[in-house]
């Protein structure tokens, strides 16, 4: 007699994380109701895996028609958040008022496991909108009486992405020159996205202990360098020029203006800048999963067949 499989349910389902994790996930062992409020991406989903449920919500708004999918779930994953806007409302929306009707949703139905994933920024020296609300949706988990598991993960890249170093790489993709802001000599410890997805898988089989962990990359390199690192392994040859960041705020607006197309806002410039370092913590040896390098994991994205950085 085969085993029951785990029903299981994904919040944020269509960002970098959740798109990754659902095609790393055996389909042999868990029911997947994917969760998000882009109906767009529905068939992207369904390319993934035909079994996957797609559920359209804004979990912003608490209501039953999605709520009533956390009946007889084995454990949530919580993987929705804002992580950039010109406003702060956005924020509010997605990364507290949806973490406070998940958790109300869990503690309806008696959720076994939720899986939060937070940001490696509540322990930053930013005070921007993102950190402050990942600040606040994060303790929203750690207080409730949930049985949890909070993951702290920082700059993530691969497959599916659209945003951080993808964005720059995009923007100078078709350009022998790359405008880089400040000096570029910003550190960061980077964790290649499937990484960070196969611990969640390992989570999955553990039982929840009420722990935060901190999954950041072991290695420390500097903003500027991982673009070179990128072009290089596109086999792209780019000259950088360094420019002030209050000019390449200025253009970037005017880049805005003339395609239409949202540039970076203040914000991400200033998180961009800030300068974190993070303590690393053996999460190898916690959950058995090998740490990528930088390098190997670009190497990997460039060969994936959902790549969004691939030579145009």
């Amino acid at each position: 007699m085969s085993k029951k499989r785990k029903k299981v349910i994904i919040t944020g389902a269509t960002g970098l994380v959740g798109l990754n994790l659902l095609t790393l996930l055996d389909f042999q062992k868990y029911d997947i109701i994917a969760i998000s409020k882009e109906k767009t991406k529905e068939n992207l989903l369904k390319q993934i895996n035909s079994k996957i449920k797609f559920v359209c919500a804004d979990l912003s708004v608490y209501d039953e028609k999605w709520v009533d999918f956390f009946k007889r779930a084995d454990c949530v994953i919580q993987l929705q958040a804002q992580i950039s806007a010109p406003e702060k409302g956005p924020y509010i929306k997605n990364n507290i008022l949806s973490v406070k009707n998940v958790v109300l949703a869990c503690e309806k139905y008696k959720i076994k496991h939720l899986i939060h994933v937070s940001s490696s920024v509540v322990i930053s020296i930013a005070k921007d909108n993102y950190t402050n609300t990942k600040k606040t949706g994060e303790n929203l988990v750690a207080k409730s009486n949930l049985p949890y598991t909070i993951l702290r993960p920082p700059l993530m890249y691969g497959p599916f992405n659209t945003k951080h170093l993808e964005f720059i790489i995009r923007k100078f993709d078709k350009f022998p020159v790359v405008l880089f802001p400040g000096d570029g000599k910003y550190l960061r410890q980077p964790l290649y996205v499937a990484d960070f997805a196969k611990i969640i898988i390992k989570l999955l089989s553990k039982k929840p202990r009420r722990k935060i962990y901190g999954i950041i990359g072991k290695e420390k390199i500097y903003f500027i360098e991982l673009i070179k690192i990128i072009f290089r392994e596109k086999k792209q040859k780019k000259i950088f020029v360094k420019i002030p960041i209050f000019l390449f705020i200025f253009l970037l607006k005017i880049y805005g203006l003339l395609t239409g197309k949202k540039p970076f806002i203040p914000d991400q410039l200033d998180a961009l800048t800030a300068g974190d370092l993070f303590p690393v913590t053996n999460w190898e040896k916690e959950f058995g999963i090998k740490y990528t390098s930088f390098r190997e994991g670009i190497k990997k994205s460039l060969e994936s067949k959902y790549c969004t950085i691939k030579n145009q």
